[in-house]
């Protein structure tokens, strides 16, 4: 999947907060209480919580959110929540994760044989890779993308 469909090239606006309240953005008229009851928004703020980084740009950030939704609305619901609780702050198109609870691969990371398909790239397999948040399971990755989703890698 393309992630840069709807992005402008090198434009003023690269390093701008795509989540950032707009005036004219309709995301302000829905329901927050129905968006932080969503599971997904849990799931991705446990994962938000065990970022591996001192800074990580926006766009990173989302692509791990990416693995639990690419629903927009629910994206930024994530991202307004993990604000609001602490575990990150966001300035200029860059998060600082504010928790230092990391992934454990030994500990965190659960390995299933069968056929799976990557949560991350789509790719085929027969080893897959969870991680188990206190929120839920995220996966299945294969073992390049687990070392993404976790921080290991960039």
């Amino acid at each position: 999947m393309d992630r840069d469909d709807n992005r402008p090239e090198n434009g003023p606006d690269d390093d701008a907060d795509p989540f950032e309240d707009d005036a004219d953005s309709d995301a302000d008229s829905l329901d927050p209480s129905f968006e932080a009851d969503d599971d997904r928004v849990e799931l991705g703020l446990a994962l938000l919580a065990r970022l591996e980084h001192e800074t990580i740009s926006l766009a990173d950030t989302v692509d791990r959110i990416e693995t639990i939704t690419t629903d927009p609305t629910v994206t930024r619901s994530i991202l307004d929540q993990a604000e609001l609780r602490g575990l990150i702050e966001r300035d200029d198109g860059i998060v600082r994760p504010k928790s230092r609870q990391y992934v454990r691969f030994e500990r965190d990371v659960v390995t299933k044989e069968g056929e799976f398909s990557c949560q991350r790239c789509g790719s085929g397999l027969t080893t897959g890779y969870f991680v188990d948040l206190d929120a839920g399971e995220l996966g299945p990755f294969g073992s390049s993308c687990i070392r993404k989703v976790t921080g290991r890698d960039d």
